[in-house]
């Protein structure tokens, strides 16, 4: 019999079923397993706003080279139930193949059986069936058991030694049966492993975040628990004793954001992670921070609004608001990583930025990026310097001393002699409030000359692709990985992006870049164009496309390539057209 389909270099599995069902489960002893098989991997999650039922899935894309993005496309199915059957079925192609329990599926063709339940209770746990499917797939890919056996035994350390013993046989029945399905000719597969990847970091977006914020000196953190944001604060509280940070879990935002200013004005480093619906509670905090010049570093995860909106899905509809919130006018620095690496070095650099200019930095992310699992090379762990921006007061000291950049030396209560009085009133240089209207003018203009060295010091923006292409593609955040990955697809040479790492202030060389190419398309996953209005405004470029999604799910690889592919037809002259030299 030949092979029903044959898998080479990169396959996308989706394993779908209700909520509770354990889909968690399987997707984080799959991973494991293959990573530590040497894989690269890049998993991405979609979930409805519910603790049981509904209909969830998870996309787990394994591959012989690094991958960093979500794919449209379905290789292999695995449905729990008949509902995932149903819903992901769109996503199905000829050529795709459905692995599942007869029992549990109907409607399905071409379905390969497995009968999970039987395998799990001769196994000697019904509740193991999820057990079974992970050793089906792991046996497909034809690698050993042993990173399997290894990650249940962790997995279910807590647990009865008996239940232990029934989920490793459980996964070695499942392993054999997906043995045998490559022995039989019935699926052919041709992923090959690398070895280094088994020592690789293997951590979600959330991971990346909490682990840039401890390295970039962060030892307080508060928060009232929200998602997408809320996987920071978890990693953030497991940490918390072996890296000395103070974790609070404040009664509201308000209270989150005022305990993260006063731990800045006591000379820590603080952080408070939230999404859209919680910044909206802060921004009178965000701008006390502006008045009082107090650091502030605030991690928000985006989500679809407004309102509760699709607490579980992703949007990147939050750049205004973050930009905006607060009353009165001051500076901020806004940065929004668009892979693992950079969601760990920004966190990691928001720190040393908001020290710096004594300004609120807010780090944009999002569900897909937070929620979304890979391998990556070892970072850089050591802890950034947290000392050379505060000063040890003297009896003179006046904390809002008019400067020429506009930052004022910062102390710290009990440090020096001097009085660190700050106020939320408009106040003198010595921090005494103050009426007097041409001192407000003076203090407005110092505070806002922090923007000329805030921009000679931002980030540049990241350019893949000829410096001169005809056609310029532009990012920020998380749609970066899936925008590269779909130039690479279409392997134009007049073809480029440019990725904004940091969206506000502008880095200084913004209008330069922009100016050059002759067509420039951004893309963004919300309904208005939020980032190509900012440029526009900026800059005075006007975006040719808007490439805009915001049904709540991330760009697709595919439908990305297809919608750019159309542009670029677009764009190219009739070849049947002369030009005016021509007779």
């Amino acid at each position: 019999m030949p092979p029903i389909r044959e898998f080479s270099e990169d396959i996308a599995l989706v394993i779908g079923g209700e909520a509770g069902r354990g889909i968690q489960t399987v997707e984080q002893l799959l991973t494991i397993a293959l990573k530590l098989s040497g894989y690269h991997i890049f998993a991405t999650k979609e979930y409805m706003s519910r603790i049981r039922g509904g209909s969830n899935s998870t996309q787990i894309r394994i591959a012989s080279r690094p991958v960093s993005a979500g794919l449209g496309r379905i290789d292999l199915l695995l449905p729990l139930d008949q509902k995932a059957l149903e819903r992901l079925r769109p996503g199905l192609r000829p050529e795709s193949v459905i692995l599942g329990d007869a029992e549990v599926l109907s409607g399905a063709e071409d379905l390969i059986h497995i009968p999970f339940g039987q395998l799990a209770e001769q196994a000697g746990e019904r509740r193991a069936a999820n057990t079974v499917a992970v050793g089906v797939l792991l046996g497909l890919v034809g690698q050993g058991l042993e990173p399997l056996l290894a990650a249940l035994e962790q997995q279910f350390a807590d647990l009865d030694r008996s239940v232990i013993d029934a989920n490793l046989k459980a996964a070695r029945s499942g392993f054999e049966a997906g043995r045998n399905l490559v022995g039989e000719g019935r699926l052919a597969l041709c992923l090959q492993p690398t070895a280094a990847v088994a020592n690789d970091l293997f951590l979600t977006g959330s991971e990346a975040v909490a682990y840039g914020a401890i390295a970039g000196g962060c030892n307080f953190v508060s928060s009232y628990p929200m998602s997408p944001a809320t996987g920071a604060l978890l990693v953030l509280a497991r940490h918390a004793r072996e890296c000395g940070i103070v974790v609070e879990q404040a009664e509201d935002e308000i209270a989150a954001s005022n305990m993260a200013l006063g731990a800045w004005y006591a000379g820590a480093r603080a952080l408070v992670t939230t999404s859209g619906g919680g910044f909206d509670l802060m921004t009178e905090s965000l701008s006390l921070a502006g008045m009082t010049e107090t650091p502030l570093v605030i991690h928000l995860g985006q989500r679809p609004g407004p309102a509760t909106g699709l607490p579980t899905r992703t949007e990147q509809g939050d750049l205004e608001m973050a930009l905006y919130s607060g009353h009165g006018e001051y500076p901020r620095i806004l940065l929004a990583p668009g892979s693992h690496e950079q969601a760990f070095a920004l966190s990691r650099q928001a720190f040393d930025l908001a020290d710096r200019f004594q300004v609120p930095v807010i780090v944009l992310t999002d569900q897909y990026l937070l929620d979304a699992l890979t391998n990556l090379p070892a970072l850089d762990l050591e802890p950034l310097p947290v000392t050379g921006y505060t000063i040890e007061t003297g009896a003179d000291y006046r904390r809002y001393a008019i400067a020429e950049d506009g930052i004022s030396p910062r102390g710290i209560p009990g440090r020096g002699q001097g009085l660190v009085c700050v106020d939320s009133d408009e106040h003198d240089e010595d921090g005494h409030i103050s009426e007097d209207l041409a001192l407000r003018i003076r203090m407005v203009d110092k505070r806002l000359r922090k923007l000329v060295a805030m921009t000679e010091a931002a980030l540049p923006p990241e350019l893949d692709g000829h410096p001169h292409a005809d056609t310029l593609v532009v990012t920020w955040g998380s749609t970066c990985q899936i925008v590269r990955e779909a130039l690479r697809r279409l392997h134009e040479h007049d073809l480029a992006m440019l990725h904004f790492p940091q969206i506000y202030p502008l880095p200084k060389q913004t209008g330069d870049l922009l100016a050059r190419p002759r067509h420039l398309i951004v893309v963004e996953n919300n309904a208005t164009g939020q980032f190509a209005g900012l440029l526009q405004r900026h800059t005075g470029r006007r975006a040719d496309h808007r490439i805009l999604k915001y049904d709540g799910l991330p760009f697709t690889v595919e439908e990305l390539t297809k919608t750019l592919r159309g542009l670029l037809d677009r764009y190219r002259p009739d070849p049947m057209e002369c030009c005016d030299e021509c007779d």
